[in-house]
């Protein structure tokens, strides 16, 4: 065992935040603690570390045990460049170099005894050079840095000229090049790219001690964690497996508990039934039986009702109207800042009811992308057409959308005029706003608060278009699973940029991923997507070489402009065809998925569920249109592709 918490106990304003908590480490564990924001995570990484005391319970690390530490908002500061900051954390293989330079210097002209002693001496040394690694040091330092999202190119810059999210991503680097026996991080993936968050799962899995993180990342918590300790209500369980074992097992528990309150209040119920009956009788031995049930009733400890913390936050999302079945057409889309170009000729639509998630590295222009849809931003080409009766609801990351000097109440009444005292604050109840909250300025709220907020006039919005720019961001896992509830139950057309890949697993039907400048289509959640990422990419480097191969012979003979007059017709002559082989390709898509929708209603009617005969038939029908609809879904890709061709 590496760490021991054993029965803490701490408050604030003699208000409980942890109560009797207890739990440890072993040597190898990846361990995470999970809860909803305010349930006491970060202050109970803080009692380990020491920075902070508990009212009453003890911490305890194993002798010669060493811990790493990175809080949420850590970060670098000073001078050096981004590979200096990190190779201080490896000055004791700096300084065996110069001592082994030195001796190796020396022993050019020592003789005799003293050469025997040096020559000892520098192989006792070059042996704890090997061990510490010393030999592979510079490739671990690069190995990291690239892992971080750091490239070669920006190592040589100076800390003091990187963001707040950079500084942090050194702090990591820093800390994972210590390799303390038991590293604690509080949300270490809030400032990386989805590249480096797959990274860091696998240093993590496979580093060789202990591991504690703080992480409202589903999807990196089922990655990681072999166990996970939960904080609500102020107790803490202690859960076998990841998250999603976690998730099963916490229902298994709120269910169990939930069945044994009602059992207990139907006994309840009975005694008192019984008890009432026995007094009716109005006789003295039937009284005295009476009290007899009446003390043992008192003596019964009533068991709580389980509260179900989702329960109280509530988000609803349908639009006031249908929008017709094209809802958005981007044609030719570039943008530039200067000299950077983000993106080149990107072209996509998007049909009425899909949800669509765009993914891609940080900087590539996500978030650029959204801004012009919704005309926050100018493009440098292209042009973007709304369908009919589109009506957009925009969620913005930063919250642009809200006014930092107006209370919460304003915020909603201006709003939305047409709303009565009432009818705002159920809805700012709704989003766990209560009471004399309703009167804070929004310039004091926190950033899951802003959150809570921006979705509240989102859900008032009635909009059949939503664009969500990370709309996760600050939100805890309980959170996140109301708003994913409330867009899969959603009717209308949805267009988001996020990096929580549980939340893209769950919501999106369609990734457009912003890579090399242009943006490749998969017609799946994350999941697929990872499946057929390398397959795309290859398909596209070969598309690019042909190309590139083709350009370089037609300019060889002397008559590129009539080649590339005639590649341009062809090209477009061939962006014809492709447009009009999706279009029918679509349509074949969705007569098969209506077909199918049938055959599952017939199914299920009470009139054929006894017809096996019928059944066996609708059954067959079925298995033919699955694998109609295979086929046509894996064309709509491959011709979804060719457009970057």
């Amino acid at each position: 065992m590496i760490l021991s918490v054993s029965n803490i106990h701490k408050s604030f304003n003699e208000v409980p935040v942890l109560q009797k908590v207890s739990f440890h480490i072993e040597d190898y564990d990846k361990a995470a603690i999970v809860g909803i924001n305010g349930a006491g995570k970060t202050t109970l990484l803080r009692i380990i570390m020491g920075e902070m005391s508990a009212d009453e319970g003890i911490v305890t690390l194993s002798k010669d045990k060493t811990v790493g530490y990175l809080s949420q908002h850590e970060a670098v500061s000073g001078e050096n460049t981004i590979y200096q900051e990190l190779l201080l954390v490896k000055q004791d293989i700096l300084d065996m170099e110069r001592q082994m330079h030195t001796m190796e210097l020396q022993m050019k002209t020592a003789t005799g005894d003293s050469l025997a002693r040096l020559m000892e001496n520098y192989a006792a040394l070059t042996h704890a050079y090997e061990t510490a690694n010393g030999y592979a040091y510079k490739s671990e330092l690069v190995g990291v840095l690239k892992g971080l999202g750091f490239s070669e190119e920006e190592f040589d810059k100076s800390i003091a000229t990187l963001s707040g999210g950079q500084k942090t991503r050194i702090a990591l680097g820093k800390l994972l090049l210590l390799k303390p026996n038991l590293i604690i991080l509080d949300e270490p993936t809030n400032h990386l790219d989805l590249q480096s968050i797959a990274w860091l799962e696998t240093y993590l899995l496979n580093y060789k001690g202990a591991v504690l993180i703080v992480s409202h990342d589903r999807y990196f918590l089922d990655k990681v964690a072999t166990k996970v300790i939960e904080l609500d209500n102020t107790l803490a369980t202690v859960f076998t497996g990841n998250y999603s074992d976690y998730a099963a097992g916490k229902e298994m528990l709120r269910a169990a508990a939930y069945n044994a309150y009602m059992k207990q209040q139907q006994e309840i119920r009975h005694q008192e039934a019984v008890i009432e009956k026995l007094r009716s009788f109005n006789r003295e031995k039937s009284i005295k039986r009476a009290e007899s049930r009446e003390k043992m009733l008192q003596k019964i400890d009533v068991l709580e009702k389980p509260v179900e913390v989702r329960a109280d936050m509530h988000l609803k999302l349908e639009p006031k109207f249908p929008s017709g079945n094209d809802v958005l057409a981007v044609e030719g889309l570039s943008k530039s800042f200067g000299s950077l170009s983000l993106f080149e000729d990107l072209s996509f639509d998007l049909k009425k009811g899909e949800h669509v998630a765009v993914i891609g590295d940080n900087g590539t222009g996500k978030t650029t992308i959204l801004k012009i849809i919704n005309e926050l931003l100018p493009p440098d080409h292209g042009t973007i057409r709304l369908g009919a009766n589109v009506a957009i609801g925009y969620y913005d990351q930063e919250h642009h959308v809200l006014h930092p000097e107006k209370t919460l109440f304003q915020e909603i009444s201006d709003d939305y005029p047409n709303l009565n005292n009432t009818e705002i604050r159920n809805t700012l109840a709704a989003f766990l706003f209560t009471g004399e909250e309703v009167f804070k300025t929004i310039s004091t709220l926190s950033g899951g608060e802003r959150g809570r907020l921006s979705l509240a006039k989102l859900m008032l919005s009635e909009a059949n278009f939503l664009i969500l720019d990370e709309p996760t961001n600050h939100l805890d896992i309980m959170s996140k699973e109301i708003l994913e509830d409330a867009l899969n139950a959603y009717t209308g057309t949805v267009l988001y940029v996020s990096h929580d890949r549980y939340f893209i697993n769950r919501t999106a039907d369609r990734i457009l991923d912003l890579n090399r400048r242009m943006l490749i289509s998969y017609l799946g959640n994350y999941d697929y997507y990872l499946e057929k990422k390398e397959e795309q990419l290859a398909r596209i480097d070969a598309v690019f070489a042909t190309a590139t191969k083709t350009f370089t012979n037609s300019s060889a003979d002397g008559s590129s402009v009539k080649q590339d007059w005639k590649a341009k017709k062809e090209q477009q002559a061939a962006r014809r065809k492709r447009e009009n082989d999706l279009k029918k390709c679509e349509e074949k898509i969705e007569t098969l998925e209506t077909r199918r929708a049938k055959a599952d209603a017939l199914m299920s009617s009470p009139e054929i569920c006894t017809d096996v005969a019928r059944l066996q038939e609708l059954n067959r029908e079925k298995e033919e249109i699955e694998a109609k609809l295979s086929e046509l879904y894996e064309k709509w890709e491959e011709l979804s592709t060719e457009e970057i061709e």
